[in-house]
């Protein structure tokens, strides 16, 4: 299949890696060229536009906020009206979406397609594959997915059903954090290693990936280098909140969760991992890093 890849970050250089050892014929386009370079010596070819990586079957996105993703769609030499079909991996806000799907509905279609994984996961092609959109659209996409990931879960036909589940996921990681957090520093407190209640806790009834992954992240303070930077999961959250807003639901956790992320930005800079939001739990009850 002929296929765009737009946004080469962590994430998006694993997913484009992917795509190319499927077999698939892969154009690259990214706003720092250099990026590019890997991918094209492992045989991509490299566009001089985003309007040029959509000429294809299909175009797939993966940015780092709304901004960046309306500038590579709606900007100078934007994919808007482009033939290929717009998979769009970004996580993003449901009014664009809402605004993406418009825009391309009279072109080569839209599909959202939100990821769960960090990037070594992404390399791995092992990412969980959120997706909505028209069933035909999605079919198209199947062997996309099954090149990037470990498992595609579909649901609905409407792309911005894909950006709330994602949207609720990372809300629930950052609970996870929080709350592993809390009990991590309410037992340092006491005189029991993180790493022992971790053990317990990861050896009963929390053996869950997140609470592993992101349980030894905290144990060790593995904050840096960011997986994902805390600038984005305070994004994310913000994107949460405008969501609870417009459906009127109530999230009393979430205004906690932005505070400490807001909190370790400030201390630690923009560079630090959003796990890293424990840090402001454990400052708050008198302990260092």
């Amino acid at each position: 299949m002929k296929v765009g890849f737009i946004g080469l970050g962590q994430m998006g250089s694993g997913i484009a890696g992917n795509l190319l050892k499927a077999g698939h014929e892969v154009t690259v386009w990214n706003r720092s060229p250099d990026k590019a370079d890997s991918l094209v010596e492992a045989g991509a070819a490299r566009a001089a536009t985003p309007a040029e990586a959509a000429q294809g079957d299909v175009v797939m996105t993966m940015l780092a906020d709304d901004k960046a993703v309306e500038s590579v769609v709606f900007g100078e030499d934007g994919i808007a009206g482009c033939p290929a079909l717009h998979v769009s991996h970004s996580t993003i806000s449901i009014e664009l979406s809402e605004r993406l799907e418009a825009a391309m509905s009279g072109a080569g279609g839209y599909v959202a397609a939100p990821v769960f994984g960090r990037p070594e996961v992404a390399a791995a092609g092992n990412l969980f594959v959120i997706a909505a959109g028209p069933a035909d659209a999605l079919d198209r996409c199947a062997p996309l997915f099954d090149a990037i990931g470990q498992r595609s879960f579909v649901v609905g036909d409407h792309g911005p059903a894909a950006n709330l589940v994602k949207l609720c996921g990372n809300f629930m990681i950052m609970t996870a954090v929080e709350s592993m957090a809390e009990a991590m520093t309410l037992a340092e407190k006491g005189g029991i290693e993180r790493q022992a209640l971790l053990e317990v806790l990861t050896g009963t009834l929390f053996g869950s990936p997140i609470n592993k992954t992101y349980g030894e992240i905290l144990v060790n303070d593995r904050f840096r280098p960011a997986g994902f930077a805390a600038p984005l999961g305070l994004k994310d959250m913000t994107l949460v909140d405008e969501a609870a807003r417009r459906s009127n639901v109530p999230m009393p956790f979430l205004g906690t969760i932005r505070d400490h992320l807001k909190s370790v930005i400030a201390t630690e800079g923009p560079d630090i991992d959003w796990g890293a939001a424990a840090l402001a739990v454990r400052r708050g009850a008198g302990l260092g890093n």
